[in-house]
């Protein structure tokens, strides 16, 4: 008689379930099936991460992507639209085939132009500050309105300066204080992104977001053997027990991101060379 597949005691199968509903409270999947795997089940619940790269790279899939993972799991998500025009940017994903005009009806999705939103909050005067509390109460006021679970600013800058003359170490206290804030909220996770100038390694704008933040995924594009590729490094990773690391990666229409291998296998497997092209 061929041998019979062990079926796992009832002890173990209790533990699994056990684990299982441990990581679904802890953490928030990020919708990376790979990139989740190494996080030990995704982002932690209630913090902050920051997404950095140059233009791009992958920025906004990544963002969409964890909100819209999270939305078809049921938990809804506010993304604060920066730089580009909400309706550019539903019109970019229904052709890239995220059509998410179903998880807005269902108050899964919400998402907020800043050149319209915010409107009443920055002054005209460009002498004057805007204090951090209106910017944070009104977003906790439309993350409240569809109960969300994870929020989405992409990119972080020009939400703070909101067209006003720059002022770093004013900067650098606005977002002490919004970090602070949405994190008491407790069930919020938040992805922030910043745009890494070409050239530069600095990870940030203001040089504080990276220290705030639980963790930092950058994205890059790197030159392999005469081809381009694209980069994941997990720079950091707060309570989780993973050292920094690069993947490659693909965006593929519908899926989003889809980690290919990490760096090193991906080399030794081409017997290749690396040109860090930022």
């Amino acid at each position: 008689m061929p041998p019979q597949p062990s079926v796992p005691a009832s002890s173990e199968r209790v533990t699994t379930i056990v684990e299982r509903t441990i990581i679904e409270r802890d953490y928030a999947p990020t919708g990376i099936a790979l990139l989740d795997e190494i996080l030990g089940g995704g982002f932690l619940r209630g913090k902050t991460y920051l997404v950095a790269g140059e233009t791009g790279c992958g920025k906004t899939i990544f963002s969409m992507q964890f909100l819209i993972s999270g939305a078809l799991r049921g938990e809804p998500g506010v993304y604060i639209a920066i730089d580009e025009p909400t309706k550019q940017l539903l019109n970019g994903l229904k052709k890239f085939g995220w059509d998410v005009s179903q998880l807005i009806s269902d108050d899964k999705l919400l998402f907020l132009d800043m050149r319209t939103h915010f409107s009443k909050i920055y002054l005209r005067d460009e002498r004057k500050k805007i204090e951090p509390k209106y910017i944070i109460e009104s977003i906790l006021k439309a993350a409240k309105k569809i109960r969300a679970k994870r929020l989405v600013i992409d990119p972080i800058a020009p939400l703070i300066y909101g067209g006003k003359s720059e002022d770093v170490l004013y900067a650098r206290e606005f977002l002490r204080e919004m970090v602070f804030a949405l994190e008491k909220v407790g069930e919020l996770t938040t992805v922030m992104t910043s745009e890494i100038p070409t050239g530069s390694t600095q990870l940030s704008r203001f040089g504080v977001e990276e220290f705030l933040a639980s963790g930092i995924i950058v994205l890059s594009i790197q030159e392999i053997n005469g081809g381009i590729e694209r980069i994941m490094y997990i720079r950091k990773a707060r309570w989780a027990p993973v050292k920094p690391s690069k993947y490659v990666f693909d965006i593929l229409p519908g899926r989003g991101i889809v980690i290919k291998a990490s760096l090193a296998e991906y080399l030794k497997k081409k017997g290749s060379t690396v040109s860090d092209q930022r």
